[in-house]
């Protein structure tokens, strides 16, 4: 065989590596093996398309950089900044998309592409990468809660600029692709830059979720594009196959809150006038003790913890395992309530459970959950808000009005574990913390739940 039919050979085992492990992926007990498959298929295809590399010195020195800035962030990321993690990846894919395929025009290079094809790829990666890359900056600056991107933020006509944008970009790439100046690439990729701000910086910190799983998506569209663009089949099939489970993602992420995608592009959760009735709502809230919340868990049978981005800020996940560890030492049976969108990426809460061995079999999907919330003796939330606020079933008005959420109302006995009374995303107040068979613990997460372990031990 010819090296060109090695490397194709090489290019269809390593899609073949690729959607298997993708596959292996979709189960918590298989995703290990999955995430290795994946790896190994990649580490064919750069091998592969290295070969016919003449000049290593500029890879060498990229693939140095690359490595120290991926050990340095393996290092010192938190598990608590995952989300904003995975959102500047997305990013930074849209960001390598662009400049290969713009390297590629300038290169006059496309050798055995159809020029009309090479081209339209061409001006669909400018698009989707650039709009990639400075959507996944805003979300970045929104998960990190930084001031300037906190609020959701539009200008007086915000869909009709964002519409304009949208036509002029296309526009543009038509011009492209009929024979236009390669300059032309260069405002593609600023027009489009500056619609992916725009696209995103209206979107509510409630969304966060939906927006990282489509950036995700957009990502692998953009490669895909460029696999058109260099005549690469892997990189065409690699990015289908990200941007289509981005895509699938994006949907399961949009029917967990009831909110349909064109909803979360033009639509902002904003709190409404309910964070002035704060007050009103929270005027019987009830706080207790560890030593009471131990006293409450040593006699129930069953146990639900209800995980939200509270356990990640604080890191409790280990304290809540040693927790439910200890109540089913005693005789309970305890789960663990997932819910879609807790947190500020798509399984967020799993990532986290997991890390802390806690048993796949304990943990528990919203819809599974909420037919027998009514038989639980303890429900514990653990820093979640919006996720388990009622008002999302009683109020039509409510920016989450339709979102389904966990129902731990309906335990027998609820213990929310939260620093403060502040809102969640949406901001608004939850009556759930001033509930009947509510009782409030301030304080941080992961102190709070060992304080109650030594109490129980005590006890």
């Amino acid at each position: 065989m010819d090296p060109a039919s090695i490397a194709k050979l090489a290019y269809v085992v390593a899609a073949v590596l690729f959607i298997r492990g993708l596959k292996l992926m979709a189960h918590p007990r298989t995703a290990v093996r999955g995430n290795l498959l994946g790896s190994l298929a990649m580490l064919l295809a750069v091998i592969v398309t290295l070969v016919n590399v003449i000049r290593f010195e500029y890879i060498i020195a990229g693939a140095v950089v690359g490595a120290l800035l991926g050990a340095i962030l393996a290092l010192k990321i938190q598990m608590t900044a995952m989300p904003q993690l995975v959102g500047l990846f997305n990013g930074f894919g849209g960001a390598a998309s662009v400049l290969v395929a713009g390297a590629e025009l300038i290169r006059g290079a496309g050798e055995g592409v159809n020029p009309y094809v090479m081209l339209t790829a061409t001006a669909a990666t400018a698009i989707i990468g650039a709009v990639t890359f400075w959507g996944s900056l805003v979300a970045f600056g929104k998960l990190l809660e930084l001031k300037m991107f906190k609020r959701p933020f539009s200008l007086p006509g915000q869909q009709v600029i964002n519409a304009v944008l949208f036509i002029g970009v296309l526009a543009l790439g038509a011009w492209l692709v009929a024979g236009g100046d390669t300059s032309l690439y260069l405002v593609m990729v600023l027009v489009a830059s500056v619609l992916g701000i725009f696209l995103v910086s209206p979107i509510g910190g409630a969304d966060m979720p939906v927006v990282i799983a489509l950036l995700n998506s957009y990502s692998g569209l953009a490669a895909a594009a460029t696999g058109f663009v260099i005549n690469n089949s892997v990189l065409i099939i690699a990015g289908s196959l990200v941007g289509a489970s981005g895509l699938i993602l994006t949907n399961i992420m949009c029917k967990a809150m009831n909110r349909s995608l064109a909803n979360v592009l033009f639509g902002v959760m904003e709190g409404g006038t309910l964070a002035a009735a704060a007050d009103e709502i929270y005027a019987n809230v009830r706080s207790t003790s560890a030593e009471d919340v131990a006293m409450i868990l040593d006699g129930a049978q069953r146990v639900v913890f209800v995980p939200g981005y509270g356990m990640a800020v604080a890191q409790a996940q280990h304290a809540v395992r040693d927790l439910g560890a200890l109540i089913e030492e005693r005789g309970g049976t305890v789960e663990y309530a997932i819910h879609p969108v807790a947190g500020r990426m798509p399984g967020h809460m799993n990532v986290l459970l997991a890390e802390a061995d806690v048993d796949y079999d304990k943990l528990k999907e919203m819809d599974r959950i909420n037919p027998t919330m009514q038989t639980v003796d303890v429900a514990v939330v653990i820093g979640a808000n919006d996720v388990v606020n009622p008002l999302a079933r009683t109020d039509p008005n409510s920016p989450i009005a339709g979102m389904p959420i966990i129902n731990v109302d309906k335990a027998r006995t609820v213990i929310v574990i939260k620093r403060s009374l502040s809102p969640g995303f949406a901001g608004i107040p939850n009556p759930l913390f001033a509930a009947e068979n509510t009782l409030m613990f301030f304080g941080d997460g992961q102190k709070a739940i060992l304080d109650i372990v030594a109490a129980m031990k005590e006890g």
